[in-house]
């Protein structure tokens, strides 16, 4: 599977979160070489804390097979998940995990408690997910 492509989707989808005032963070889910769900943070939108872009992907993506498990699916999303993602990924069996930016600023789980039968990627296009959450920083500083 072609990661670096499947991540610049992801990255599309943080750009619409910055592009909305959201923390920007994408999320897109794979199954077959095909992208069945995406989506991006939406916690200032929605007023909702769990409206991270995995959170919103996972939903989706459940509801697009009518099934709540995605152990057959990979999820590339564009910073390192949280604790509270982690577990959600968890009892969604998600297959593998592909991140883009290691997450730097909040202390995670050690290690993160993923499904044992999932696989774990990080570091695909680190460098361009990385730049879109300096951006958001940099914006959220000038405004202040």
């Amino acid at each position: 599977m072609d990661h670096d492509f499947f991540m610049a989707r992801a990255i599309q989808e943080a750009q619409c979160a910055l592009e909305r005032g959201e923390m920007p963070i994408g999320a897109v889910i794979v199954l077959d070489g095909q992208i069945i769900a995406r989506s991006h943070n939406l916690t200032e939108t929605l007023n909702d804390v769990t409206a991270h872009a995995e959170m919103q992907a996972i939903t989706s993506a459940a509801n697009f097979l009518g099934a709540k498990y995605l152990n057959q699916c990979t999820l590339y999303v564009t910073l390192e998940p949280c604790p509270m993602c982690v577990g959600a990924l968890y009892w969604s069996q998600i297959g593998s995990v592909v991140f883009g930016a290691k997450e730097t600023r909040h202390k995670l789980l050690t290690p993160p408690n993923y499904h044992p039968k999932t696989t774990v990627e990080g570091g695909v296009l680190a460098q361009e997910a990385a730049s879109l959450i300096d951006r958001f920083f940099e914006i959220k500083r000038s405004l202040n």
